[in-house]
């Protein structure tokens, strides 16, 4: 299965991506974490990527689909994979049509969450974790521009009928049940 997961920071793509890998037995592929990884091991492609991964922006899509096509020729991908935090804009969304054209994507996940909850959501795991993009003012640039971003990547898939929006609020195991039911379908 050829899966992408949709919703702004703090929406609870990654950790239903993992429940989905396990049980799926495809990667989860987080474009957030490749990036992350990129900028702390210092690769070219992480120094060039640092400052707008720090400050919440989005990384040139050449960059990133540069190291999504490398990530995705990896073995353990032949069978599927769970892409989590990509695509962002439309023309991310076409790049991945035309990296997968022997294997396009089966479902688009869309996990629906009010902006007040993603903003509690963050700043816990800020307090946690201190990851910059969890910072409140990053998470709300990033919600503005995934309200505009977001839309017609949607419509695009929408157009193929491989969109499922669910609720994105409760419970982990609630979320992951109403994800695999649409997942059945």
């Amino acid at each position: 299965m050829r899966l992408v997961i949709l919703g702004p920071n703090g929406s609870g793509k990654g950790t239903q991506a993992k429940l989905l890998k396990d049980e799926l037995g495809i990667p989860h592929i987080s474009t957030g974490e490749l990036l992350r990884a990129a900028a702390r091991d210092g690769t070219a492609l992480g120094r060039e990527a640092a400052p707008m991964v720090e400050s919440g922006g989005l990384v040139p899509d050449d960059l990133v689909l540069k190291m999504l096509d490398e990530r995705l020729a990896a073995p353990d991908a032949a069978q599927g994979f769970i892409l989590d935090g990509y695509p962002r804009t439309l023309s991310q969304a076409e790049a991945l049509d035309e990296l997968l054209t022997d294997r396009p994507l089966d479902r688009v996940i869309e996990l629906d969450v009010a902006d007040e909850v993603i903003l509690q959501r963050c700043a816990a795991r800020f307090a946690i974790e201190h990851r910059r993009d969890d910072d409140p003012e990053v998470v709300r640039s990033r919600l503005a521009l995934y309200r505009t971003n977001i839309p017609p990547i949607i419509a695009r898939y929408r157009q193929r009928g491989i969109v499922a929006t669910i609720d994105g609020t409760g419970e982990i195991e609630e979320i992951f049940q109403r994800i695999r039911a649409a997942l059945s379908k």
